[in-house]
């Protein structure tokens, strides 16, 4: 890996794209990132994949313009870009991207396609392709018209124009806007919850929200067959048997519901 810098602990890669000068989706790049995620298709160790910056202005400037060009080369890196945003959203792992800087065109649909994004103050999200007489190739406005609606999409693919981190919350194009001095503290809690769980309640979520979006009446089947089956396990009835002892269903709940949820974990690792 040339263009990635990857660390892991505790359940936890974070992924620093350093591709200079300004991150741009060159097809090295987008070889390393499909070669990487790749690779963690049978990783059950790994719960959650971090994306970040080495450019203080840039998170991903954009896809390569060198490779829009017509060419049979060209053709198969734009078709490789669209394969490395299928595979984004095909993990199992939570991906996040932490954006501290500009994420236009291509760069804005790696963000999307990830399952968490935070913007902080400095980053900035467009889909300005039609200023270069191409239309999003990274389902920039699919997302686009599935996140914002017919009108609001049509405004923002016309017109190319630059959203704000509030913005872009507002629109559901980034999860949440956290300003980038609390930044550190709000990821450390946030990977200190969801570390805690297996790589199957990764999984089973995203997949019953997947059914859900496309078909309500799924994904209510796709919930109620792995509750059941959850329901079953010797795992879960040790569980609420603790939980339960330490005042689940009681007063205790109204107050201190996540004082059951601690002294419940401490008995079980016991």
């Amino acid at each position: 890996m040339k263009k990635l810098m990857i660390t892991q602990e505790a359940g936890v890669a974070t992924v620093l794209i350093k591709n200079p000068p300004v991150n741009i989706l060159t097809i090295d790049l987008i070889n390393e990132l499909n070669e990487f995620i790749l690779s963690l298709k049978d990783d059950r160790d790994t719960k959650v994949v971090v994306f970040k910056s080495f450019h203080q202005a840039f998170f991903i400037a954009h896809l390569d313009l060198n490779v829009i060009n017509g060419t049979s080369g060209g053709q198969a890196a734009s078709i490789e870009f669209n394969h490395l945003i299928a595979n984004i959203k095909a993990m199992k792992q939570l991906s996040i991207a932490i954006v501290d800087g500009v994420a236009r065109g291509g760069g804005n649909e790696f963000v999307m396609a990830c399952d968490l994004a935070y913007g902080t103050e400095n980053s900035a999200y467009a889909q300005p392709e039609l200023y270069i007489n191409i239309p999003t190739g990274g389902q920039g406005a699919v997302q686009f018209a599935r996140r914002l609606g017919k009108g609001k999409a049509l405004q923002a693919l016309l017109t190319g124009a630059d959203f704000t981190a509030q913005q872009a919350e507002a629109l559901n194009i980034i999860t949440q806007f956290v300003p980038k001095d609390q930044l550190d503290a709000f990821l450390a809690q946030l990977l200190a919850i969801i570390v805690g769980w297996e790589i199957r309640d990764i999984v089973m979520y995203k997949e019953i929200i997947a059914a859900s979006i496309i078909d309500e009446s799924a994904g209510t089947e796709l919930e109620l067959r792995y509750f059941l089956d959850r329901a079953k396990e010797e795992k879960t009835q040790t569980i609420i048997a603790a939980f339960l002892k330490h005042g689940g269903q009681t007063e205790r709940e109204a107050k201190d519901m996540q004082g059951i949820f601690v002294d419940t974990a401490s008995e079980l690792s016991k």
